[in-house]
This record gives C-alpha cells, structure tokens and sequence, in this order.
C-alpha cells in the first residue's frame, strides 16, 4: 500500500507529467500547417479530413525528431525531469594529442545511425506528444468532472451516462465520485511519467551504434591517460633522480670545488625546468584544458641528456652510429623515454662505474642499449644502489609496454656477473 503512494508523493512524478504536457503544447505550432490539405479539400468527408490533418501532424512532428539538436534537447530534458542517466550522443571524439606535438588533427569518430536507429527519436517525439495530450486530456476531464459532480458547487445536475440509460449523481455519491475523479488525476501523472521513463532508455539511450563509439571512446581515453601516466613517470622520476645525484654531488665538492657545485645546480634548475614543462603539458591534458604544445623530446635532446648525466658525476660511454637525425615522429620521441628510464634506473640501482649507451640506427631497425653495474646495496660515487631511492615497479613494465606498442623487442635482466643490460630494438624504415 505504502509502496503503491510513494510514487504520487514525489516531485519527480510530476515534473515528469509536465514534460509530457509541455510536449503536447509544443506541437501546437504545427496544427495550421497540418490542418492546409484538409482545409483546401472541402468537398471531402469531415472524417476523412480529420484523418489527414491527424496523420499530417505526426508526419511534421517526426520531421521535427529528426535535428540532431531535437534529440539533444529532449535528452537534457529527459535527465532533468525524468530523473532518468542517459548519455550524451556521440557524435566525433576529442582530438587527441600526442606526445610533444601538441593537439592532433581532429579524428572523425562519427556515430552512424542504422535506418532503424535513425527514426527512433521521432518515435519518442511521437509517443510523447500522444502520452502528452492524452494526459493532459483525461486529467483536464478529471479535474473537471471532480468540481461539476457535486451540484450544489455549481447549481447544475450532474451524473453518469451509458448507453442503457442515465444516472443522476446526488448527495453524498457525488461527493464520492468527485474525489475519486481528483484522486486519479495524480494517478494519471504517475502512468504518463512511467511510461515516458519506460521509452527514454529505448528510444533516447544510445544506439548500438553509439554504445559502440561511447567503448571505443573510453578505451582511447584510458590509453591517453595510460600514455599520459608513462610520460610522467618517465620524465618526473628521472629528473628526480638526476637532481638528487646532483645536489648530492654539489653538497660534496661546494667548498673543494665551487666551479664544479655550481655547474650541478645549474644543471638541477636545466632539468628541473623541464621536468615542468612536462608536468604542466601532462596538468592541462588530465583537466581537459587547451595545454600549450608538449615540450617535444627525441633522439636530437639525446646529448643534453647525457651532459645532465655527466654534471650528475655518472661516467656515461655512448656509443651512436646510423643515421639518427632520419629517425622521426613518434619513434624518435619513443626511443628518447625508453633511453631516458633506463639511464634513470641506472643512476638508482647501479652500483657505480661507467653506464654504456648505445643507440644504433640501420635500415631494417633501431637498437637501444644501456649496461651498468648491478648494484648490492648503498654505495660512494654516482651509484645509489637499491634501496636508496624507492620505485614503484612501473618503470619496465611501462617500457615493456612501450615497446610492445610500437612493435618492438625489449629484454631486460642480467648481463653477465656484474651487470644490468636493457636492450630494445624497434622496427623502422629509414627513407633512401
């Protein structure tokens, strides 16, 4: 019982009638255009004029159903006064952006309705001036009959027709019948409502087609945000690393060697500045901001990053051959974080000595490399050793991934007694 009032006490309910009822007056508009064809054929039959004027109407309010902007607006307001979660037709993805480029070109990523899809927001419109007027009808009657039943409210003899006779309703019954007749007004509001919160998910949900576009759109958001997550941890973590090597290296050598201290703080405030830059670009995607242009590096900022390195106090041998400067787009800026992590984990976990660099270019491929010495614990000299610095295991699973991505065999682990080798080799053609 108390289940079955619940719904006419709520605010929902009504706000939901008045959707429908406001969907019936705005097909108003639309009757003298309907109404033309009938008044220009007056030698036909009324019901046949009738018929047509009727089947006019519908046909112009589904015409109406057909705007993008009509579904759009009949969704806002389904949410809002229906009370019913619908999403936003997919219409095109956001441009993405990839790393150090800025803003992509715009992807189409167009939802194409099927014929059938197509005409189910005219259906809706249809049904819901139908649901509108009858409503709104019956519970103008209802109001009405509730005031004219009792006569002594308006001096006039009220009562119920049939087709077998009639029944004047008097006294006390018309009382009766009168409240009856305003109970159900209500009632009507909570079947009109439901039946529109019944048809919003079928008919103003999204489309097969669309739930599609919302999948494929959260799969491409959740790379964005996966990529976004790498280029952070690649670049925060390094110059985190670095800065700390460095001021270290500073603290040291201030007094021995004050040329030395201030070539490694002026080196933090190089990599540190940049590691903002990063941070700023990689802010502004997450808060769905208009970012400035990524900072773009790749294998040319490879030499800067080794100088950093160096000022670090780390002995670093490269070892470059090919032609790098032909190695572009994405590769090139792939290849810089992948040398970027393992540079850094070389300066956490190695134990000292020289980190070997090398980065070969050929025709068929390009190989990456970095060997150091396998630290055992907290050591002198550049090496740090485990346990100083904390990781959060994401570095080479994220360069695993990486490499997979762009099709690329990875291996990383022992190289011999004493040494940790990272070796990467990504596939690329390299123009004649």
């Amino acid at each position: 019982m108390i289940r079955g009032i619940r719904p006419l006490l709520r605010g929902s309910t009504y706000s939901g009638a008045l959707f429908a009822y406001c969907g019936a007056l705005a097909s108003m508009p639309l009757l003298p255009f309907a109404m033309l064809p009938a008044l220009a054929w007056r030698s036909a039959p009324y019901g046949v004029r009738a018929v047509l004027t009727l089947l006019i109407w519908a046909a112009l309010i589904a015409v109406v159903g057909l705007a993008r902007t009509t579904r759009r607006a009949l969704i806002a307001c389904a949410r809002r006064l229906l009370n019913v979660a619908l999403p936003d037709p997919v219409a095109r993805r956001r441009p993405a952006r990839s790393p150090g480029t800025g803003p992509a070109p715009a992807v189409p990523f167009v939802a194409v309705p099927s014929g059938v899809d197509r005409w189910r927001t005219p259906l809706w419109l249809l049904l819901h001036v139908a649901l509108g007027w009858t409503g709104g009808l019956a519970s103008v009657m209802l109001l009405v009959a509730g005031l004219v039943l009792p006569g002594g409210w308006t001096g006039a003899e009220a009562g119920l027709s049939w087709s077998g006779g009639y029944e004047r309703v008097t006294g006390a019954w018309s009382w009766a019948v009168a409240l009856g007749c305003l109970l159900l007004v209500p009632a009507v509001c909570v079947g009109v409502t439901n039946a529109l919160r019944w048809l919003a998910p079928r008919l103003l949900g999204p489309s097969s087609a669309e739930r599609l576009a919302l999948a494929a759109e959260r799969e491409l958001l959740l790379a964005e945000r996966n990529r976004l997550a790498h280029e952070l941890h690649d670049s925060i973590g390094h110059t985190l690393t670095a800065a700390t090597i460095q001021a270290a290296v500073a603290g040291e050598v201030l007094s021995a060697d004050p040329v030395a201290a201030r070539a490694a703080l002026r080196s933090i405030e190089e990599s540190t500045r940049a590691a903002l830059e990063d941070l700023d670009y990689v802010l502004g995607v997450l808060r769905e901001e208009e970012a400035g242009t990524a900072p773009t590096r790749t294998l040319a900022d490879l030499p800067e990053l080794l100088d950093r390195l160096r000022h670090a106090g780390a002995v670093v041998e490269p070892q470059l051959s090919g032609e790098l400067a032909q190695v572009q787009g994405t590769l090139s800026r792939a290849a810089y974080r992948i040398l970027q992590e393992g540079l850094t984990n070389a300066l956490r976990h190695g134990a000292g000595g020289p980190i070997e660099v090398r980065v070969a270019a050929a025709s068929d491929g390009l190989e990456l490399s970095v060997v150091n010495r396998t630290g055992t614990g907290p050591s002198t000299g550049t090496g740090t050793g485990p346990g100083v610095f904390p990781t959060s295991g994401h570095g080479l699973p994220g360069l695993a991934e990486r490499v997979r991505l762009l099709h690329g065999e990875f291996e990383a682990g022992q190289h011999g007694s004493q040494q940790w080798r990272l070796a990467v080799r990504l596939p690329v053609r390299l123009p004649a």
